[in-house]
């Protein structure tokens, strides 16, 4: 699967009820991620080299729930077709996420959580944006 379907359906899979916005700063998440080079970046053998790769970086073992197969999103993900039009939507939010034609409003989010939630990790940390059911932080 390219870069462009995996985000799409990590996107789908965190963010499909939370309208255009929450969809996108998900897809902002994981482009941070992967432009930052650290340790919840993914990589893909490219020719002997090891290169940051989206799709890896979305892939990366339990940093996005929705890829634990546990998870209930985990088969919703691996199923859903461009017959569904929220998905068809995530696939045009990646597409425009990776091409760079998206201007990032989370202010560099490399982390979020549902607001129902309270993660240890996400202890003593401020929100730097607050969008839908989402908290949004930076890297300190």
């Amino acid at each position: 699967m390219s870069d462009i379907d995996i985000l799409a359906r990590t996107i789908y899979g965190e963010a499909r009820g939370e309208g255009r916005k929450g969809m996108e700063a998900v897809a902002f998440v994981v482009i941070n991620r992967f432009r930052a080079r650290k340790w919840f970046t993914g990589y893909a053998w490219e020719n002997g080299i090891q290169k940051p790769s989206v799709a890896k970086t979305c892939l990366k073992r339990f940093q996005f729930s929705c890829w634990n197969k546990n998870d209930p999103n985990f088969w919703k993900i691996r199923l859903v077709t461009t017959e569904d039009n929220v998905f068809c939507e995530c696939l045009k939010i990646a597409e425009q996420a990776i091409a760079g034609e998206l201007k990032d409003f989370t202010g560099g989010a490399v982390f979020y959580h549902a607001k129902s939630i309270k993660p240890k990790w996400a202890e003593n940390k401020k929100p730097c944006i607050k969008i839908g059911n989402h908290l949004f932080y930076r890297e300190e």
